[in-house]
């Protein structure tokens, strides 16, 4: 047993590994390119088995940390990657049951984390559990509102969900390799750098759907 666990702890670090140096390609190549298709694909998957693998290592050392941040991860990951087939909301106001279900799961799940992060006075936790919840109710928010979507907002979610689940692997890294760094600013500093970055991209293609109305 102990051996699965070993392969399992080598495959997290190849799929993270992979990720955390392929987000960037992504970012950097021109968007909506085979480069960005090809790229943003292997970030997913990579993200999805550092997610998974993560789940299984957390059961095993019994670290809640590792369970919640990769909760957080997959859900983020999951979220990006969907909204490429959700373009048609702009126009229509049929929202699949897996759509609702993933959302009113992931906002009971983050909110639980945030009932436990104030229990146990855990501000990192806290801090993912209420960005995970706030991105869960925008998601329910956006599907009552399905067919009135701008035709943009897709790639909001797509920017929000892969950046978001690029910065919880991030913080993963760092608490567990940059010891140098105190808790808990090793667990929010990337947060503290990727949610500008986030905000920055938004505002730029809020920017140009302005100009493309005009």
């Amino acid at each position: 047993m102990e051996t699965f666990f070993q392969a399992n702890r080598y495959l997290h670090i190849t799929a993270g590994f992979i990720g955390f140096f392929v987000a960037p390609v992504a970012l950097a190549v021109r968007k909506g390119g085979p480069a960005h298709r090809l790229w943003g694909q292997v970030f997913f998957w990579a993200m999805a088995v550092a997610g998974v693998t993560a789940l299984v290592g957390a059961q095993h050392i019994h670290s809640l940390f590792l369970l919640l941040t990769a909760i957080f991860s997959l859900y983020m990951a999951a979220f990006g990657y969907r909204s490429l087939y959700l373009k048609h909301l702009a126009w229509d106001a049929r929202v699949a049951v897996g759509d609702w279900a993933m959302a009113g799961v992931g906002l009971l799940v983050f909110l639980s984390t945030v009932g436990y992060a104030v229990v146990a006075r855990n501000i990192p936790v806290g801090v993912f559990g209420a960005l995970g919840a706030m991105t869960a109710a925008r998601q329910l928010r956006g599907y009552a509102n399905a067919g009135h979507w701008t035709k943009k907002q897709w790639l909001l979610n797509h920017i929000s969900g892969f950046m978001a689940s690029y910065i919880a692997a991030v913080s993963a890294f760092s608490v567990t390799s940059l010891h140098f760094i105190a808790f808990p600013y090793n667990f929010l500093w990337p947060t503290a750098l990727g949610v500008p970055v986030i905000v920055w991209w938004h505002r730029r293609v809020q920017g140009s759907q302005l100009v493309a109305s005009s």
